[in-house]
């Protein structure tokens, strides 16, 4: 390897005092290992194993100037959750970036609380995003990662004011909307004022370099993605198919919502059946555009899993807005808001849990996607659609939302005179699933592992707001890492090794994966490897990443 070599010459004699592989960029890091092989000096083995997994961010995301990063003091921390750095004027709403993006304004940081799937429009056009709350796998970090944007998250050090537009630093020191930010989204450094930047770059030995990663790796790598722009930029990294598509990310479309509140507010049968039935077409057109940026990858499709309230307005004057767009009076509205509140959502009626209220929403969902694959296959194409059930915890309801969804795709598929193949598994997210696997796997084609939940259910920890402890815990020694980033092995690890082992014992055949965000962290990969499971999944940017620990881990196997 390349070393660094610390020497001197003492009356003409020389000593060599320590030598140590040297550090470099993840440019060189490829060139190094890519040449090394080229001269004969390494196998491709030996090879793949000098490039850390995470270097590779620096060629996917751009970065700060090292020297104006060296001189640069952060004014504000956070968590890292999603890499890069972005430079921009800071705005406090999602429609005040949009609205400055449609003035001109092309570098936007966007500052809030804590984000909501109200905000992906304005999260959409900014280079960065900035939360006061949240972890590694709340709503602003997940998004971002699939998006490929710069995140720092659960900045509980300072002080956001949305209704002031101020962000106060803990100095003390006020910044406005329209001032300069600068955030560092692989250190979660944030800074005040403009810091250059550098584009990324990816050069031909990258390129050599992953695919002697694909010859060695057994560990299939899949995306998270919920829209064909980043199903198309996962495909590019490599992905092969789709682990996780969130359909509720689909739902908040400004075309969209308003269909979506109708079905909401609908106090019948008859009218929820009718919103959906305007839903229909957009879902369909949806998994059509997934299916084609695939080419024939498994795509695997999650029915709705939010709590119904979060696609609600929860201030008075947005609820009066919307009361008059959806013909309600205001106290209607307001009174149907106050129901639908839920003291801990994440526990709450969310999930399968809302096929078994409302079985129509399955029945519109399965119909979008078993229409939207007979027709990209008789225009040549061969999907075999997965549709994957949320936050199952007792076989039996598995079996209720699965028979309407058997049911409903048999329906679709004889009326349209084809043949059509497809599967329904569930995700492991809840303790009590992993502990029953085998009872459900009698009934489930496939498992894919839900870590971000069920690290949360198993620690008893809200993903959202253990960032504001989990210092304290790092700093005392009572944790070295924070489990959302990096699976806990000994813990969750073994709840998901142990629904693996029961789910194979009843169907040896069944295909087992991961579409939390420890897809994309490479020691987690590793356990994947070892666990047996088929694949990993992640979010589109850290494909490459996931692709090279898999490589890793087999080459380490042997």
């Amino acid at each position: 390897d390349m070393q660094d070599m610390e020497f001197t010459i003492e009356r003409g004699k020389l000593f060599m005092l320590q030598t140590r592989n040297g550090k470099r960029t993840a440019q060189a890091a490829l060139k190094i290992a890519v040449d090394l092989v080229h001269e004969g000096m390494l196998t491709k083995e030996e090879a793949i194993l000098k490039v850390e997994p995470k270097q590779l961010d620096s060629l996917l995301h751009p970065n700060f100037e090292a020297k104006a990063l060296k001189d640069a003091k952060p004014i504000a921390k956070g968590l890292p959750a999603s890499p890069g750095a972005a430079t921009g004027k800071i705005y406090f709403t999602a429609d005040d970036a949009a609205k400055a993006f449609g003035n001109g304004e092309k570098q936007i940081i966007l500052v809030r609380l804590e984000t909501s799937p109200e905000d992906i429009e304005g999260m959409h056009v900014s280079q960065g995003i900035l939360t006061a709350r949240g972890g590694m796998t709340s709503h602003a970090a997940v998004v971002a990662r699939g998006m490929g944007r710069c995140c720092v998250a659960g900045c509980g050090d300072v002080k956001i004011s949305e209704e002031n537009k101020t962000f106060t630093d803990k100095a003390g020191k006020v910044y406005k909307e329209g001032d300069w930010f600068s955030l560092d989204g692989s250190t979660g450094n944030v800074y005040s004022g403009q810091l250059p930047t550098t584009a990324p770059e990816m050069t031909g030995d990258f390129g050599t370099f992953m695919s002697w990663a694909d010859e060695l790796r057994t560990l299939k790598v899949r995306t998270n993605a919920d829209t064909p722009a980043d199903a198309a930029q996962a495909y590019q990294f490599g992905a092969e198919g789709i682990g996780l598509c969130r359909t509720e990310h689909m739902f908040f479309d400004s075309d969209r919502i308003k269909s979506m509140r109708e079905m909401i507010v609908a106090r019948t049968e008859v009218q929820r059946r009718k919103a959906l039935g305007k839903l229909l077409p957009m879902q369909r057109e949806d998994f059509e555009g997934l299916f084609r940026e695939m080419k024939d990858f498994p795509v695997t499709i999650r029915y709705l899993d939010p709590p119904l309230h979060e696609f609600l307005p929860q201030d008075d004057e947005e609820i009066q807005a919307l009361a008059k767009e959806m013909d309600m009076t205001f106290e209607d509205l307001k009174a149907l808001v106050v129901s639908l509140h839920e003291f801990n959502p994440m526990l709450g009626h969310r999930g399968c849990r809302l096929a078994v209220s409302y079985p129509e929403i399955a029945e519109m969902q399965t119909r979008a996607v078993i229409e939207a694959a007979i027709n990209v296959n008789k225009k040549g194409m061969n999907v075999t659609p997965e549709i994957m059930i949320p936050l199952v915890g007792d076989v039996k309801e598995f079996k209720y939302v699965k028979d309407i969804v058997v049911k409903t795709a048999d329906e679709v598929i004889k009326k349209a005179g084809v043949k059509l193949e497809y599967k329904v598994g569930t995700m492991i997210e809840i303790p009590r699933a992993a502990i029953t696997a085998d009872e459900i796997a009698a009934e489930a084609d496939f498992f894919s592992f839900g870590t971000n939940d069920l690290t949360q259910m198993a620690f008893g920890f809200s993903r959202d707001d253990a960032g504001r402890f989990l210092e304290d815990y790092y700093e005392k020694k009572i944790y070295e890492f924070d489990p959302f980033a990096k699976l806990d092995q000994s813990g969750v690890g073994r709840l998901v090794q142990m629904a693996a082992d029961l789910g194979r014992k009843v169907r040896p055949d069944i295909k087992l994966g991961i579409c939390g965000e420890h897809g994309g962290d490479p020691a987690s990969v590793e356990f994947c490897h070892k666990a047996g499971l088929n694949y990993v999944s992640c979010s589109p940017f850290r494909v490459p990443i996931a692709r090279l620990a898999a490589a890793q881990a087999a080459v380490k196997a042997k």
